[in-house]
Formats: C-alpha cells, structure tokens, sequence
C-alpha cells in the first residue's frame, strides 16, 4: 500500500515510489512482483518490489501481470525494433535502457556480436528473468556471445549476492564495432559500466563536425571524441588518469590509423588544466567529458565547483575561433545549472561565447517523460567568436 504522496507521484507519471512512501509491504519478498494500491483502495498497477533499495517500488504495469518472463519477451522485441527505427549503426547502441524501455533495471547494450548485460535490481536478477533475457536476445540478435557486466556497489545495495563479469551464452567476449566510422576494441570483461560510453555517439559525430586545429580531449577514456576529432583536427591529445583506458585508446587508435597524430597522456585532469593554463598553452578544440561530480543532491554545490574550475581551465586555453565541447552526465545537475556554470567561467575567464548546440544523450538512451531520471547527459558546444 502506498500513501498519497507516491499516488501523486505516480499520477504525474513517474514509475518509482520511494521506500518512505510505502504504507505497509508486509510479507512481501524481494524482488516480488506485487500489486500497488492506495489507502483508499485503488488499484495503480502491478510492480518489482525491492526489499533494499531506498526505490522500494518500480512500477512495471498499469494492470495485472500474470507472466513475467512473456512481458519481458514482448518488450523486449519492442525495445530492438525502437533501435531499428532511431539507430543508424545498429551494430553500436543500448538495446535496452530500464526503465525508459518499461524494463526496470535491465540495461541491455550491444556491441557488433557481442551483447552485454547489466542487472540493477532484485527482481531482474530472479533466475526466470535472466533466463527469459538470455534466451530472447539470442533468438532474436544471434549474438557470438552474451556477457554479463557487474556493478558491484548496485549489487551491494540491493542485497544482491556477488558475483564477478561473465559469459552467460555463446564463446566470445572480445570485439571490434563501430561509432560513426571510427571502430573501437571491446573487451566485454574489462571496462567501466558495460564497456563504452554509447551515450555520446551522437555527441562525438557533433564534436567531430566543429573541430579544428589543435585539439584537446581531457578525460578521454578510450578515446571517443579524440578519435573522432582526430579526422578534422591537425594534432590531438587525449588525457585520462587511467592507464588502462589510455592503454585501450592507444589499440583503438592503431585500428583506424589516424593520419592526424594523437598524443595520449596519463594525468588527473584538473591538475593538467592548470598547468596547461598557467603555461600560456593554447587549442583550437576542446571536449571536457568528465565522469559524474554529483552523485547526489548533496553534492550539487560541490559539482558545480568542479565543472567551473574545469570549464575555466579549459576557456583561457581556447584560441579565438576555437570551439568547446564540455559534457556532464550529472543527473542532479540540469541543463540550466550547467549552462548558468559555464557562463560564470565564461565571465571570470574574460571570454565571450556563443552556443552553437545544446545537445543530450544519443537516441538509443531515451528518456521517458515523467520519469526525469532518464535525462541526464548534458553537452553543450560552444565557439569563442573570433
């Protein structure tokens, strides 16, 4: 039973109701499937129960589920056939994003022959679900392998027991696909998250189509957007304060075979942006895609002080001309807080700038309206007039 706070939620379209919401779960087990009521007795659906998370309900249906693992067979096959419709270069793309694909926590990605899979709640990690997810994506997709990617601190939170990445089906784990001409290596047991930031496909051919010059990708990882910039800039450099991530960059650059050199350099990236500053070096491209400063609301204020500081770092750099790409992919820091932060580091580095895009998460990740959670990526493309 839920109070009149969660039917408001639910009423204005969202699909959780936090634990502080629940009248009473008596005798519910985790991961259950359960039917959602108000106190007056209304019906709002049927729902995955967890008995851990502080999001102790996501809602899964407006009526009665009698088969779990057929309605994840039906919206499935509809999440596959919204990628053929939205996603050019299907052999790269998320397959299936939670709840924005009405499968909640279930993240599904794929990369050429290799399918990987992500579980985020007790109820997608029941052996009937699993098994369900497994036996349609390789019936549909033929997939050379199936992967499992785990995320140990969700895995933590949810009461779930441990377990380490793995092959679930198939032989292969390893692969080469493809983001808008440029191929990338993947290893399906290494990584962050699933493996690569397929949110910022889109993001990385707009990049590509700005810059110029001498280019600067700082938090690179693998090397999205140097490798993307690398076929329109004269020399590029890509920094990230992993070896492994630069290590990876480096196999995926001797792929394409850039004519463009690209330098990778092993560095904490504030540290590196003010000496670059400090030293009077100058770009004509710069992408700032740093990971997520504010886990939370409590660390909004923190956050935003980072990203100025970067955003600062990275103006005084900017040649006259030059353009920058800066991302957060901070949910609990909107567009407007993003664009606002930017603009304050605009005005202490003395520069005027003109945006020339504001732009999301790629269309394989779509956001839900009613559940704003589904909306985090946030990169803006500006150019210092010049």
């Amino acid at each position: 039973m839920i109070s009149a706070r969660a039917v408001a939620r639910l009423r204005a379209g969202h699909a959780w109701v936090y634990r502080s919401d629940l009248v009473s779960a008596d005798g519910i087990g985790p991961g259950a499937l359960v039917r959602v009521v108000d106190e007056r007795g209304r019906a709002w659906g049927t729902a995955l129960y967890s008995s851990a998370s502080q999001i102790a309900i996501r809602m899964l249906s407006p009526g009665p589920v009698e088969n779990f693992p057929a309605l994840i067979r039906e919206r499935l096959l509809a999440a596959i056939r919204y990628r053929d419709q939205v996603v050019s270069e299907p052999d790269a793309c998320r397959l299936v994003f939670s709840e924005a694909d009405f499968l909640p926590g279930l993240i599904v990605d794929r990369y050429n022959d290799v399918l990987t899979t992500q579980v985020l709640t007790q109820a997608m990690d029941s052996e009937a679900a699993r098994q369900a997810v497994i036996s349609i994506l390789a019936e549909q997709l033929s997939p050379a392998g199936i992967v499992e990617r785990v995320e140990g601190r969700v895995r933590e939170l949810e009461q779930l027991a441990p377990r380490a990445n793995a092959l679930l089906a198939g032989e292969k784990t390893d692969t080469v696909f493809t983001m808008n001409g440029v191929r990338f290596q993947y290893r399906g047991l290494e990584g962050q998250k699933t493996g690569a930031f397929l949110d910022q496909r889109e993001n990385y051919a707009a990049a590509a189509r700005y810059a110029h010059g001498d280019a600067l990708d700082v938090f690179c990882y693998q090397g999205g957007f140097a490798l993307h910039m690398a076929r329109a800039c004269s020399q590029v450099t890509g920094v990230d304060s992993s070896r492994g991530a630069l290590e990876m960059a480096e196999q995926n650059a001797a792929l394409n075979q850039p004519a463009t050199e690209i330098e990778w350099i092993e560095a904490n990236a504030f540290d590196l942006l003010k000496n670059y500053s400090e030293a009077g070096r100058k770009y004509d491209t710069i992408a700032l895609d740093p990971p997520a400063f504010a886990r939370s609301r409590r660390n909004l204020e923190t956050a935003l002080r980072g990203y100025k500081e970067l955003n600062l770092r990275a103006l005084k750099m900017l040649r006259p001309g030059g353009v920058l790409v800066t991302c957060s992919c901070s949910y609990h820091v909107s567009e407007a807080d993003f664009l606002e932060t930017v603009a304050s580091a605009a005005t202490d580095a003395r520069r005027t700038l003109r945006l020339i895009e504001k732009r999301g998460q790629a269309r394989d990740h779509p956001v839900l309206v009613g559940v704003p959670e589904t909306a985090y990526l946030k990169c803006l493309i500006f150019q210092l007039p010049g």
